[in-house]
Formats: C-alpha cells, sequence, structure tokens
C-alpha cells in the first residue's frame, strides 16, 4: 500500500467520516487544539526568557522548569492528539500541503534544539541554577527555541487558510441555475420533452 493509498484509507475510517460530517466536531477539535498549543507556546516562552535572564531571573532555572514543564507535556500531549484528529479527516490534502510539512519540520527542529540543551547547558546546570540568565550555549537555545515556535505558529495558521476540513464536491457542470431555485430537476442540455396529448374523440 502507497502513502496515498494509506491516507485514502484513513479518511475513510468512521472516526474522520464522523467529525467531517458533524457541524460541530472539527470546529471544537480545532479550537481545543489552538488552545493547548498556547498553552506549549506560553510555557515553552516562559523558560526560554529565564535563560535569557529576561523573566524570573531571580528563581532556580531547575525548579522552575519542574513546575513548568508538566504543563507543557500535557497540553502538547492533547496538542498532537487534537491534531491527528484533524490530520485524519483531509490527510491527503494535508500531507501535501507546504505550510504543513514546514511545520512538521520545525517541530522535528524544536526537538532536536531540546535534545542539545539537554546535552550542553542542562549538564552544567549546577553552576547557574541560580544565576540571572543562561550560559551561552543556553541562550543560543532559547532564542533559536523561540524563533522556531513563532515559526510553527505561522505555518499552522497559514494551513487553515490553505486547506478546508473537507473534500469539497463540486457541482455538475451543466446544472442550470434558475431549475435550482424554482426547485425543478437540473438541465441535462436536452430539449424539453414534448408532453403527451390526449387522443382526439373518435366522431362517428
Amino acid at each position: 500500500m502507497d502513502i496515498t493509498s494509506f491516507f485514502q484509507s484513513l479518511e475513510a475510517t468512521g472516526l474522520a467520516t464522523r467529525i467531517r460530517d458533524s457541524q460541530f466536531a472539527f470546529p471544537l477539535i480545532e479550537a481545543t487544539h489552538v488552545f493547548c498549543f498556547s498553552l506549549v507556546f506560553g510555557t515553552i516562552a516562559v523558560i526560554d526568557l529565564r535563560l535569557l535572564g529576561i523573566a524570573s531571573s531571580q528563581r532556580s532555572f531547575k525548579r522552575m522548569a519542574s513546575d513548568i514543564l508538566k504543563w507543557t507535556w500535557a497540553a502538547f500531549a492533547f496538542t498532537v492528539l487534537t491534531g491527528v484528529l484533524m490530520f485524519i479527516t483531509n490527510a491527503r490534502v494535508y500531507y501535501h500541503n507546504f505550510y504543513f510539512q514546514t511545520k512538521m519540520v520545525l517541530l522535528v527542529l524544536a526537538g532536536v534544539n531540546m535534545l542539545v540543551f539537554e546535552l550542553t547547558a542542562w549538564r552544567t546546570i549546577h553552576r547557574w541554577d541560580t544565576a540571572p540568565s543562561a550560559p551561552r550555549a543556553g541562550k543560543a537555545v532559547a532564542i533559536l527555541s523561540l524563533s522556531i515556535w513563532i515559526g510553527v505558529i505561522f505555518m499552522g495558521r497559514l494551513i487553515g487558510f490553505t486547506t478546508k476540513p473537507g473534500a469539497v464536491v463540486a457541482p455538475p457542470s451543466n446544472e442550470n441555475f434558475d431549475n435550482f431555485l424554482g426547485g425543478g430537476a437540473p438541465d441535462s442540455g436536452a430539449p424539453p420533452a414534448t408532453p403527451p396529448t390526449a387522443p382526439a374523440p373518435d366522431k362517428k
């Protein structure tokens, strides 16, 4: 099975169909996705600003990160779940969307950036935990992190402007608009049939 067939099978699942057919399901899922992602970005921004020495510079970084990251991961889990639910309703379109692809790449880069932080600044946290800001490596990670997540926000909004929740079926090209307004059948393009006439009375 190729990737297109796989995505087509996702779109045909009962769950995807119910979300598409519901008047409120997709908007509710999308609103939850945006809310949870806002929480993800907000908590990460607080940590990044602490690394830069702009906010909460008097607090221990390790303790602050421990208090905040549990909310970050919980919100991220709901963001992924709602994102998957939206994706399966129109998987083929999302997969081939440039902005969606860019968003996925940025999310991978955000994970790599976090790994770099774990391998560099985090290993020496005992030296700067209570310092007003992180060392140079930590500041570089923070700047890159803010840039990546802002990019994710922009890509996410552009996805919304360039895709629709579900496939749209175009109306037949030979449909007559006047007949539609009048409640009649679509115009097939053939001349109207002549109504049958009653037989003439037999004169004797």
